[in-house]
């Protein structure tokens, strides 16, 4: 059987799964969705994910559509390099954080990201200011977690690294190509920012195959 993964360049939810499939080692047939076509709306797509949402993984004759549940589906049907650790307590405490990075970190992220990225904008207004310190807040507990462990699964890279980085990594890339606002907003610097999430983020990429799955679309665009 063929595992397959349906995915857009960018976006952090399919980005989570292929991370995980990096760091089990797996392969799969990719497909790369256009979403300035709205391919992930198409009649074609819909057939196969009908909320047109990313990603969806395939195998067989399972199908999922949420990148939660295609972690711990990954976990069952690929057992090595456990993602939510091989102990009821590693299973627990990964799960939680995990899932409290899942519910709060994205919302930070985009607050701060959305309005950089795709409405344009260049002052740091209160509004981005007030975003900014609730995204900061979230990244000290991520660096609270970091300060005495090498990943936020513990000593391995897991699920919940598979959840946090690709928002992580967005924060960098807008560090990167929007200098001159994030400067403005206090978060130009990662390492100034938390020493352990960049240091985080180094063990991250030197992973096998992490590179692999950065958006396509940052090799042309800035």
């Amino acid at each position: 059987m063929t595992l397959e993964f349906w995915t857009v360049s960018g976006a952090p939810s399919p980005w989570r799964v292929a991370l995980a499939m990096a760091f089990k080692g797996l392969d799969c047939k990719t497909h790369m969705l256009s979403a300035s076509q709205k391919e992930h709306k198409s009649d074609r797509y819909l057939a196969l994910n009908p909320r047109g949402t990313v990603p969806t993984v395939r195998e067989g004759g399972l199908t999922l559509g949420h990148s939660i549940a295609a972690l711990a589906w990954l976990d069952r049907a690929y057992p090595q390099t456990q993602l939510f650790g091989e102990t009821p307590q590693e299973a627990g405490v990964i799960w939680q954080r995990t899932m409290e990075i899942f519910d709060y970190l994205p919302g930070a992220t985009s607050g701060v990201l959305l309005p950089i990225f795709f409405d344009g904008a260049t002052q740091a207004t209160e509004a981005l200011q007030t975003a900014a310190d609730v995204l900061r807040s979230e990244l000290n507990h991520l660096s609270e977690i970091l300060s005495d462990q090498p990943f936020l699964s513990g000593t391995r890279p897991g699920a919940a690294d598979a959840v946090a980085f690709p928002h992580v990594r967005l924060i960098l890339r807008a560090m990167e190509t929007k200098q001159d606002i994030m400067y403005d907003l206090g978060m130009a610097d990662l390492a100034a920012l938390s020493p352990q999430i960049a240091e985080w983020v180094i063990r991250i990429e030197a992973l096998p195959n992490v590179a692999l799955t950065f958006p396509p679309h940052w090799t042309t665009n800035t």
